[in-house]
């Protein structure tokens, strides 16, 4: 129901298209959100190295065909390869769904925080950021002098507007390796911008990691995060959802 016609349309374009680079320009002209289906299976059978956020964008399709058209497969190789599918393509339908549903358990986590907390600390506390999907909240436009274009998932103030915590929120479901490294130690800088700003501007900041998944249990995640509260002393927390009664109090938000 869901990508049996998007399939059967990216059939009829590469039997119109002149070549694969010419595939995405006619691609680029079909209305959303079936554009963005095809850019799924173009990538699929075209092109493994450009992803679907940077073919979105159609006046960067020209630029896209000049870096990385050389790498797009041939028009016969894609051909090919659709004629040796079954039909209906099961297997890519199941392919596109899972993708579809990248960063769901990364929404409910950010929704299920909002909601504990506007329980716990909701007449007390203003609470911003993107409950599910939506616009990150740019510390720029919330904290006065920060001059970078920095977003964040949680921002939470005093009635008054005093900011009091700037949190972001992840849902590691395989992390290990270089991404653990990226991953842990992008924080780590983040961390440090945050509280050398606090103790520049003489402001009562704290940074909040909201994490969760079985990605934290893999090669030495936990302990990454651990020694992150250990480098804020006191200044920086990190939670899962079963750790909030418990951890995050409003002693810690007030310190």
């Amino acid at each position: 129901m869901l990508y049996e016609k998007v399939l059967e349309r990216f059939i009829e374009l590469v039997d119109e298209a002149t070549n694969s680079a010419n595939l995405l320009e006619i691609i680029t002209k079909d209305p959303d959100p079936l554009r963005i289906q095809l850019l799924r299976v173009f990538r699929r059978y075209v092109s493994p190295d450009t992803t679907v956020e940077m073919t979105k964008k159609k006046r960067d399709i020209p630029t896209i065909i000049n870096d990385f058209g050389d790498r797009f497969r041939s028009l016969e190789e894609v051909r090919k390869n659709l004629q040796s599918r079954p039909v209906p393509d099961e297997t890519l339908m199941a392919l596109l769904l899972e993708q579809s549903k990248r960063g769901q358990k990364g929404y409910d986590l950010t929704e299920a925080f909002f909601l504990w907390f506007d329980r716990v600390f909701g007449k007390n506390y203003i609470i911003r950021g993107p409950v599910r999907a939506g616009k990150d909240v740019m510390l720029d436009k919330v904290l006065d002098n920060w001059e970078a274009q920095t977003p964040a998932d949680i921002f939470i103030s005093r009635l008054d507007g005093t900011p009091l915590v700037v949190g972001f929120a992840r849902y590691d479901s395989d992390r290990g390796g270089s991404q653990e490294d990226d991953r842990t130690g992008g924080n780590r800088d983040k961390a440090t911008d945050i509280l050398r700003y606090a103790d520049t501007y003489k402001v009562a900041l704290k940074v909040f990691f909201l994490n969760d998944g079985p990605g934290l249990l893999l090669g030495s995640m936990w302990n990454d995060y651990a020694r992150l509260e250990s480098y804020g002393s006191g200044k920086i927390m990190v939670c899962t959802l079963k750790m909030l009664d418990e951890r995050f109090t409003q002693d810690w938000l007030e310190s």
